[in-house]
């Protein structure tokens, strides 16, 4: 795997790591009595500053990886790294932070799932479907729309 491979996926699992927190850690606040009696929008405005710090790792993430930046990730690859990655955080925070929550086996096969969706995802099929490597090539259609001969490429 090339570097910027490794450092999307470590910046896609600390973008995660502060998704779950923004989304669920102000159920663990409420379950230790902190924010019960916080306004809505003080919940809100918390998790949207935690969001601010997954953004700041998830945008450099996809373009830093994805293949129309130079990166090894197609979008696909990268929206499936991004899915297996974050069942994985929330698992190990439900797991470490929320403890009785369990993890039935049902679950477990939901997440091998979600890895066989990696799998295929990085299954190569052929070049039919790689992207061009010149992505500003135009094509000029003049007279008869309908006929090969017409097109003009810019």
């Amino acid at each position: 795997m090339t570097t910027a491979g490794i450092f999307t996926i470590l910046l896609l699992l600390v973008s995660n790591i502060f998704m779950t927190f923004a989304w669920y850690g102000n159920l663990k606040l409420q379950q230790m009595d902190i924010s019960t009696s916080w306004p809505l929008i003080l919940i809100i405005l918390c998790s949207w500053g935690l969001a601010f710090f997954e953004y700041c790792a998830m945008i450099p993430a996809n373009r830093l990886g994805s293949q129309i930046n130079g990166g090894p990730f197609s979008l696909m690859q990268l929206k499936i790294i991004q899915e297996a990655i974050s069942l994985t955080v929330f698992t190990a925070i439900v797991a470490l932070v929320f403890k009785g929550e369990p993890i039935k086996w049902n679950h477990l096969v939901a997440f091998g799932f979600i890895i066989l969706a990696v799998f295929f995802a990085f299954l190569n099929t052929g070049d039919k479907n790689k992207p061009a490597k010149d992505s500003t090539e135009i094509t000029a259609t003049t007279e008869n729309p309908h006929s090969p001969e017409s097109e003009t490429k810019l």
